[in-house]
């Protein structure tokens, strides 16, 4: 386990299901645009957060085999796709409209 990973106790494996499982449900939450202004900053600083924590853990240091280094740039894909997401959601969204 890299140690920038010892705060949440998950190796890099599990830590990149853990990841693709909470997008996932963050993309289901923000695909309609009415997601609070709140919520969205909120998702956006998990994006970053757990982002740096992969690159981290994936640079470590630490000899990864090929499909785990597969799987990290696909769970960096993934949070991409998020804000990509929470981005064209926010577009859809009236001018004025907050979201609430």
């Amino acid at each position: 386990m890299p140690g920038s990973l010892e705060s949440v106790h998950l190796c890099v494996l599990h830590f990149t299901l853990k990841i693709e499982k909470e997008c996932a449900e963050m993309r289901r939450e923000t695909v309609y645009g009415k997601t609070p202004h709140a919520r969205q900053v909120e998702i956006m600083g998990y994006i970053s957060d757990q982002g740096e924590m992969l690159a981290r853990a994936s640079t470590s240091g630490l000899h990864l085999a090929d499909e785990m280094k597969a799987r990290i740039l696909n769970t960096f894909l993934t949070l991409m796709n998020l804000r990509e997401n929470l981005d064209r959601a926010a577009l859809r969204q009236p001018i004025g409209r907050t979201g609430s």
